[in-house]
């Protein structure tokens, strides 16, 4: 594994006790908040492994309430994100789930209010890093360390040729893309991870392009 600076190592600014369990779980919970794109009213949090034994404990269950809240890793208000939330009436259930999952650091957030709803599932992978594993049924690999665009779209021929020509005229960089697809002619997701924030320009064209169903961008 190589590592950008010592930062990578020994770990992000954070409240909290552990980089897995407290940092890793905000920002699980901040991108689902990111994709959801405003505050939701209510959460269920299935938490799986180590998350389902030691989140108490260890603040996995302030931390992703905290993210759910929009703060960042380092953000005092962490620590009181249960308190916060239910005064802005956002109802919370935690679920602690003895099913066998790959990585003992998961957890499974389904959020929502009155206009739709989103299921997320992300682990922990360590010194704060992540990864969101699932989508709204769709298999991904997001690591949530750099910006990021989502495109929700039909499976049809051409698709991803028109958002990498996008991406070439303006001369973004592709750090990793991954498509997912629920069956042969019918919806897919696109993830696409790249070297710098992308502009509300590009946003804006790529939901021109046909067959594009939803763009949503997460920033560095």
């Amino acid at each position: 594994m190589k590592y950008r600076s010592v930062f990578d190592i020994i770990g992000p600014v954070m409240i909290g006790p552990s980089s897995s369990h407290t940092a890793g779980a905000a920002r699980i919970g901040r991108v689902a908040r990111t994709l959801f794109d405003r505050e939701p009213k209510w959460a269920s949090i299935s938490l799986y492994g180590s998350f389902a034994q030691t989140y108490r404990g260890h603040g996995t269950d302030v931390a992703i309430v905290g993210g759910l809240l929009d703060f960042d890793t380092f953000d005092e208000r962490i620590k009181t994100s249960l308190e916060i939330a239910k005064k802005n009436g956002m109802k919370l259930t935690f679920i602690e789930e003895d099913a066998v999952v790959e990585h003992p650091n998961t957890a499974r957030l389904i959020i929502g209010d009155d206009y739709g709803q989103l299921e997320l599932v992300g682990i922990s992978i360590g010194g704060g890093k992540i990864e969101i594993t699932e989508l709204n049924g769709f298999e991904l690999k997001l690591s949530g360390n750099h910006p990021a665009i989502l495109v929700v779209h039909n499976d049809r021929f051409g698709a991803i040729a028109a958002v990498a020509n996008i991406f070439a005229k303006y001369a973004i960089n592709i750090g990793q893309m991954n498509v997912a697809r629920k069956d042969v002619g019918q919806m897919a997701l696109m993830t696409i991870e790249t070297d710098q924030n992308i502009s509300k320009e590009v946003i804006e064209e790529l939901k021109t392009l046909p067959n594009i169903l939803q763009v949503t961008k997460i920033d560095d």
